[in-house]
């Protein structure tokens, strides 16, 4: 047995995960995979639903924009970095149809960095048999990875991730399980563009029952085995949870939240949001800042997707 389940790609410095797992093998059958880019398949994408035309109103727009306020929007020394996530409901959405170029489409006009998925499908006959993650990847051209909460439906069900960098170091980080479901989170490390030192993403999705007790075990856990990382943590995903509860409130002594505006920021469900479940929180408060806001999506799942333009200090630490 070994203190960290972790599988390099391109190994850059020693593990610092407190986890007690072992070392899963990434290949057929196993709890982690990570797929590479292909971006042949984004052009295909960006073709197909017509964002060749937005993206470049977008840049248009955000040049424009730029021009006139003195181009003083990010403060020298830093990056921004896009962060999302998003319950895809296993690419189901609300008219009962499973659509992955839909939420591929979401993605894709979301123009995130790093991507959040929960309720990832990978060769269950209830999709198909297609593995969610590598289709999401293909589909946006970004980088994936998959984490297995459990077996189901001759396949594979849990927690995916998407990325614009190459992942250097994949993890996944096992949580006490639900009364219905095992429990893990998907970590992994990536450096953002300009710098030299990593930072981690995490995306994770807390038990959904009325009851806390379980989804309260789970944020104490991952926090205990976060502890000793001292690089900067991005975590996203699926709380269960409202920012009032005591599993939140735990989260936010050691997390900083990237707040949402007040009167939007509702993330279930996707057709009458009354409940905010989805967050984006992060350490140490001086490494990032940012807010997020919700998308207003409706149809290509019962949760509304999450973004939050995070600013990285790139002197970090001093």
């Amino acid at each position: 047995m070994l203190q960290f389940e972790f599988r390099p790609l391109y190994r850059r410095r020693a593990p610092r995960f407190n986890v007690q797992a072992e070392i899963y093998d990434m290949g057929v059958g196993s709890q982690l995979r990570y797929t590479p880019s292909r971006p042949n398949l984004v052009r295909f994408a960006l073709k197909r639903h017509s964002l060749a035309l937005v993206s470049a109103v977008a840049v248009l727009i955000s040049l424009v924009t730029s021009v006139l306020t003195g181009c003083a929007a990010v403060p020298a020394g830093t990056e921004t970095v896009r962060v999302m996530t998003y319950n895809i409901h296993h690419g189901e959405g609300m008219d009962g149809k499973v659509d992955l170029e839909r939420v591929a489409l979401v993605i894709i006009e979301a123009e995130a960095d790093l991507v959040a998925l929960q309720e990832v499908d990978v060769g269950t006959s209830r999709t198909g048999g297609v593995d969610q993650a590598v289709r999401l990847g293909e589909l946006t051209g970004m980088h994936s990875a998959f984490a297995k909460f459990m077996d189901y439906e001759g396949g594979e069900y849990g927690l995916a991730m998407l990325s614009k960098m190459p992942i250097e170091e994949i993890t996944r980080i096992p949580l006490p399980p639900g009364k219905r479901e095992p429990r893990a989170a998907l970590a992994v490390r990536t450096t953002l563009s300009g710098h030299v030192s990593p930072i981690v993403f995490v995306s994770l999705h807390f038990d959904w029952l009325r009851d806390d007790a379980e989804r309260f075990a789970q944020a104490q856990s991952l926090i205990e085995q976060l502890g000793d990382e001292d690089l900067p943590i991005i975590l996203a995903g699926d709380f269960n949870d409202t920012p009032d509860s005591r599993t939140m409130q735990l989260m936010f002594v050691s997390f900083k939240n990237a707040d949402k505006p007040e009167d939007d920021r509702f993330t279930f469900s996707s057709t009458e949001p009354r409940r905010e479940i989805d967050f984006v929180v992060y350490r140490p408060g001086d490494a990032f800042a940012g807010s997020a806001w919700v998308v207003d999506e409706p149809m290509a799942s019962d949760h509304r997707p999450v973004v939050a333009d995070l600013v990285y200090d790139a002197d970090w630490p001093r």
